[in-house]
């Protein structure tokens, strides 16, 4: 980069805070008058803005032009003041600061470098968001005879998108220093890679057929950051992994208080299918089969079955960000032809009235089967954890998929009961909502950071992942992700949310 010095019109412009919302965020909602701010990631400015600044503006005129509060007649006749000046040469646009950035120096960004400069950031050049932009990207690369922009072709391809754009460069994400952050997940990936030990489930046959050797983590942040490393585009079935989910569309659709009507929330300190009620012969909760069937009964009550997995289909691709979602009939099949076990709790409940008035188990228990029968890749599965942690908006879409209701209760049971017999350890070491499946999977919630997929077949005698333990172990050793990481005074431990990893 070519070091300039700043005047003090723009040092006030790049440190003023972007205040315009992150499109999908939950709960912001944008204001007329905004705080327009960026630069390179230096802080420092190429020589040609330097020229263009006025050494006459004061401070307090620049932070009036840009950060003033009043009415909305204000407000215009600021943004259209500010709007002149830009035009006339004296402040440069977003746009523009951000094309010098990239650009340290050169007249031209090859198309190139701008894709390469985003994905150190986190965002993929397929984000939903980013649409537009790469769109007009494909489209005006091919007019060009060397594939590079210069500013006005850069300014016509990032203007649509030059919010985020520009919160991404500023590194204004949650995890601001995204490629160191990634290269200690690359180590502990690698780390838990060598684990020995686990079986690999059989009791499922279609389970048994997977390698032991699989092995993937993928994670999503709440601002739609992504990294993947190992076997990440692999399908597997959600098992037990997809309870917390259809959890969360119950009490979406109906509310706690009825669907607790009917389940429990207390850790059953017992073998997850177990026959075995509570005193008031209820599920002990939704994490176990029992509670998971009944959970099962309360989706589109009164609709088909072909409705109701519709119904859950289009919620899952919802949650994970229209990414792939499929379903394994071989595997259903397998399951309901071994199934002895789940089609006793089915019958136990009934003889208990656990279901609602109407219901018929056995086709319940056809559809629990469906469900647990979903597919995924860890990549997909991710966007899933990372909506639970956005408060139920969907990171890269910006949609809102389940109410703050339904996120706050599924999460305080996956923290409870997610992990089978090794719910009480795992909330102790590790301190986060999780849930494991039998094919291998962990869906792992980092309220308001991010989401983690972790596979890998081989399981412990308690069921959960062997690998994928020892990911979730290592990684709130070395961040503070630990849900009492954040008590005063505690242990020193790195935080990727601060600029530089700083240490607390």
């Amino acid at each position: 980069m070519l070091h300039f010095r700043s005047t003090v019109v723009l040092k006030e412009l790049f440190q003023t805070q972007l205040k315009r919302p992150l499109p999908g965020r939950a709960g912001v909602k944008a204001t007329p008058a905004a705080c327009f701010s960026t630069g390179r990631l230096d802080g420092r400015l190429p020589g040609r803005v330097r020229a263009l600044a006025p050494q006459s503006f004061t401070r307090r005129q620049v932070v009036r032009s840009f950060c003033s509060k009043g009415d909305s007649h204000n407000e215009a006749s600021k943004d259209s003041s500010a709007e002149k000046r830009r035009k006339a040469g004296i402040l440069p646009s977003l746009e523009d600061l951000l094309f010098y950035t990239i650009a340290e120096g050169q007249e031209k960004i090859p198309a190139h470098k701008f894709t390469t400069a985003l994905k150190a950031t986190g965002l993929r050049t397929g984000d939903p968001r980013l649409k537009e932009c790469m769109e007009m990207l494909k489209q005006t690369v091919k007019t060009t005879s060397d594939g590079a922009l210069d500013r006005h072709l850069f300014k016509k391809c990032v203007q649509s998108n030059i919010v985020l754009l520009t919160q991404a460069f500023r590194k204004k994400f949650v995890i601001p220093d995204f490629q160191s952050f990634c290269a200690h997940i690359d180590e502990l990936y690698d780390k838990a890679k060598n684990m020995p030990g686990g079986q690999v489930a059989d009791y499922i046959p279609q389970l048994a057929r997977f390698s032991p050797d699989l092995w993937a983590v993928s994670l999503c942040t709440v601002d739609g950051q992504r990294h993947t490393v190992g076997d990440t585009k692999v399908p597997f079935c959600l098992q037990s992994c997809v309870k917390p989910l259809k959890y969360a569309i119950a009490v979406h659709d109906h509310g706690t208080e009825y669907v607790h009507r009917f389940i429990a929330k207390e850790p059953s300190g017992l073998r997850f299918n177990k026959l075995f009620l509570n005193e008031e012969d209820k599920p002990h909760n939704p994490m176990v089969n029992a509670g998971a069937i009944v959970c099962t009964s309360l989706i589109k009550q009164g609709a088909s079955n072909a409705e109701k997995f519709d119904y859950v289909m289009n919620f899952m691709n919802k949650l994970a960000g229209n990414e792939y979602v499929g379903f394994s009939n071989a595997t259903f099949q397998s399951e309901r032809e071994s199934g002895d076990r789940n089609f006793a709790i089915g019958y136990y409940l009934k003889e208990k009235k656990c279901f609602p008035e109407g219901t018929d188990m056995t086709s319940i228990l056809d559809f629990y089967f469906q469900l647990c029968s979903i597919e995924v890749t860890c990549e997909s599965a991710s966007v899933m954890a990372a909506t639970l942690a956005n408060g139920g908006f969907c990171p890269i879409t910006g949609e809102r998929v389940l109410s703050p209701e339904a996120v706050r209760d599924t999460l305080s049971l996956m923290h409870s009961c997610g992990m089978y017999d090794f719910s009480g350890q795992f909330a102790f070491h590790v301190g986060l909502p999780a849930k494991s499946g039998v094919a291998g999977g962990i869906l792992l919630v980092v309220p308001n950071v991010m989401g983690i997929m972790c596979w890998s077949p081989p399981l412990d005698k308690l069921g959960n992942s062997v690998r994928g333990i020892q990911f979730c172990t290592d990684l709130v050793s070395l961040f503070n992700f630990h849900n009492y990481d954040n008590l005063r005074h505690f242990a020193k431990k790195l935080d990727p949310r601060r600029e530089g990893g700083d240490q607390r």
